[in-house]
């Protein structure tokens, strides 16, 4: 698999990451960590070398699986984690770097993010200059390698980089949730900052597996999720719809096709979850489907039939943030 740079980093990251917040079981339903494991290993086999998690996935517990998977072959691989938003202070984050040093079993973290903005979900507010004076002692210390951020807005992020190099951006992206394009996506590409787009697939609303009338078990945190509501889930079956005579023409899946045109936009890698083997495989092999100008434009004019209906919070869970 091709190999991307992370900003000004000169880390090299595959364009299919990894995700692993459904290894932390919070939120999720049906997951086992062999089987888990099992998809991380065929990840790392099938050419993806970046894997991203986060302290607040399980409380630690998606590090540590992930540690079960990938420590023997450490060298081989860029992992990337995050501080969550009520660990912003000086001391803090630095007990939260710690503490997932220690969880994914390793003497440095590939990538270390801002999960959400200082506030988020009622935490303190910690001046950005604080928590960025903390993120750029640590990579000075050598226990991370590079900063990112993640749910920034625009605004927020370009405040961040006035206090130290940020090489990332990781928001909510996909076909069917966009506002990244709009908001922050002109000044990564001005500045060189990559963006990790999570939930590329709308948490499997792109695959095209879920019929009309799909419930949600209970605890499965897709319920909340808007893009499965009401009017928005019938544009997205319509666009679905419109999308499969392009996936049949490429011989791919739908959730293939999703990722192909998400990797193909700027600065864009998609940070896809996999909660087994053969989805993490069908994952990796979105980077052999090859669009051209004008079906990357066919597919997102698609797109727009149901972005073009959703109001501008950046949220995709009816949970305030």
């Amino acid at each position: 698999m091709e190999k991307r740079t992370l900003g000004r980093s000169g880390i090299a990251i595959t364009p299919i990451i990894l995700g692993t917040w459904q290894a932390g079981k919070r939120g999720w339903v049906g997951i086992e960590d062999d089987e888990v494991i099992r998809a991380l290993r065929a990840a790392l086999d099938a050419g993806i070398t970046t894997f991203d998690t986060a302290e607040v996935y399980g409380k630690g517990y998606s590090e540590q699986i992930v540690a079960k998977a990938l420590s023997d072959v450490r060298d081989q691989v860029v992992l990337a984690t995050k501080v969550f938003a009520n660990h912003m202070k000086y001391d803090q984050v630095l007990e939260a770097c710690d503490r997932s040093l220690q969880n994914l079993n390793t003497e440095y973290i590939d990538l270390y993010q801002i999960h959400w903005p200082s506030g988020s979900f009622n935490s303190e507010v910690v001046p950005i200059g604080e928590t960025m004076e903390a993120l750029t002692k640590l990579r000075d210390q050598g226990k991370i390698r590079a900063i990112g951020v993640s749910n920034f807005s625009g605004k927020q992020l370009a405040e961040a980089a006035q206090y130290g190099q940020i090489d990332s951006l990781q928001p909510p992206y996909n076909l069917f949730w966009r506002g990244v394009e709009t908001d922050a996506m002109p000044y990564c590409i001005e500045n060189n900052i990559s963006i990790l787009a999570y939930s590329p697939l709308a948490q499997g609303l792109l695959t095209g597996k879920f019929k009309p009338d799909h419930q949600f078990q209970e605890g499965d945190i897709r319920a909340k999720n808007k893009l499965f509501k009401g009017q928005n889930y019938e544009r997205a079956q319509a666009a679905l719809d419109r999308l499969r005579p392009i996936a049949e023409r490429h011989q791919c899946t739908l959730a293939q096709l999703a990722l192909a045109w998400l990797i193909a936009q700027p600065q864009t890698n998609a940070i896809a979850g996999a909660r087994n083997t053969d989805q993490a495989l069908q994952n990796a092999k979105a980077t052999d489907v090859q669009l051209s100008p004008d079906e990357l434009a066919e597919i997102s004019t698609i797109g727009r039939t149901v972005t073009d209906h959703l109001d501008s919070n950046p949220v995709m869970w009816e949970f305030a943030a």
